[in-house]
């Protein structure tokens, strides 16, 4: 994009394309405004986010779509109903599910350390393979350097080796098990493990053993050099301070973020997804007990979040809880999860805020949203 049609994209007035309410003069009274509509309507009017999509899945099943705000800033085009997104790093709860079958299966312990499997691969500044187990990089408590402080500017593509290459240089953060802290090193590893394990690609193992499985019809893992979005999909905007353009930033290489976050999938896919999983039919119970076991998190969780294996529970402010897990990737972001009671709701945003309180609505949204369906 040139400089020039940046600033054009920049200056479109979003609020002034979201939805309206129709007046007391179109006919009889309307019915009570659906609160997810009004939710999603908010987030494009006054945080101004180019477009948000909703998915409801209640528990007996039955599921409701929404849409607020505009596809493309520059024709205006309509956003599509469960339009496809990038949903980051909600992609590291499937590739947890594909480690603990394979612990299922008795492939792999979680006590094993990553020497393990990849043996004479992690060594470095503070830090070796021969300390950190596979519960600790599942749970982010491995203490390793985190590969994203050592990325190019540019956006192009990696392999997975290149981006371990890229975090070895760095220092330990903390002792293995010391300390909670998000880190897609972590999960890159993981992945390497699937590889080494299955002998097969993370990228086939995760679309066999949980797309498939799960009956996910609009998620996939997008092959090498793939940039585009395979099937309708709003498009996605960077923004690079506030105040600053909103870039178009749909197609480019996701590859950076691999086990940790390449995924794309639908609002309903990840209803279905985790609702599956909660649900008993991707995991058994050992291993989803394991899952489930948590230690509190932090940034960039919800207050009060806990992190289990690649899963997180986040408390409702109608008391009980939701696990889910989130993402976050240039151009969208996705919020969501399950509650005890079957209700599934998630949420996606057509950029990554600059503002840290958009997201806070929009996970206040979904608590709404879940604790509606009580």
């Amino acid at each position: 994009m040139t400089a020039a049609a940046a600033v054009a994209v920049g200056a479109l007035t979003v609020g002034a394309l979201a939805p309206t309410a129709a007046s007391a003069a179109d006919g009889p009274a309307a019915a009570p405004a659906d609160p997810v509509q009004e939710g999603l309507n908010s987030l494009v009017r006054d945080d101004g986010v180019p477009a948000a999509l909703g998915s409801v899945k209640d528990r007996d099943g039955r599921t409701r779509t929404y849409t607020a705000g505009v596809a493309d800033l520059a024709t205006g085009a309509k956003v599509p109903r469960d339009g496809q997104v990038r949903i980051g790093s909600n992609t590291k709860s499937f590739t947890a599910v594909v480690m603990l079958q394979l612990v299922a299966e008795k492939k792999v312990k979680l006590s094993d350390h990553v020497d393990d499997h990849l043996r004479g691969v992690v060594r470095g500044d503070g830090f070796d393979g021969r300390d950190i187990t596979v519960r600790q990089l599942l749970q982010h408590t491995s203490g390793l350097p985190n590969y994203l402080e050592h990325l190019d500017s540019d956006v192009r593509y990696y392999k997975p080796r290149e981006l371990l290459d890229r975090a070895l240089k760095g220092k330990a953060h903390f002792e293995p098990g010391k300390k909670w802290e998000y880190n897609n090193t972590n999960y890159l590893l993981a992945g390497l493990i699937i590889e080494k394990v299955t002998h097969h690609p993370l990228a086939q193992e995760i679309d066999r053993r949980v797309i498939k499985r799960a009956g996910l019809r609009h998620t996939y893992f997008p092959a090498p050099h793939e940039v585009t979005i395979r099937e309708a999909h709003p498009k996605g905007y960077d923004q690079a301070a506030p105040g600053a353009p909103l870039v178009d930033a749909t197609e480019w290489d996701p590859s950076w973020a691999w086990a940790a976050g390449q995924l794309v999938s639908t609002n309903s896919d990840l209803n279905r997804f985790y609702s599956a999983l909660m649900g008993g039919k991707l995991l058994k119970e050992p291993q989803l007990k394991q899952m489930r076991k948590t230690v509190r998190a932090g940034f960039p969780f919800a207050e009060g979040a806990r992190y289990g294996l690649g899963l997180v529970r986040t408390p409702l402010s109608c008391g009980g809880v939701y696990w889910g897990h989130g993402g976050s990737m240039t151009g969208y972001e996705t919020r969501g999860g399950v509650a005890r009671n079957g209700r599934a709701v998630n949420i996606a945003v057509t950029t990554q805020p600059t503002d840290k309180g958009t997201m806070k609505h929009a996970e206040g949204l979904v608590d709404k949203a879940l604790c509606n369906g009580r």
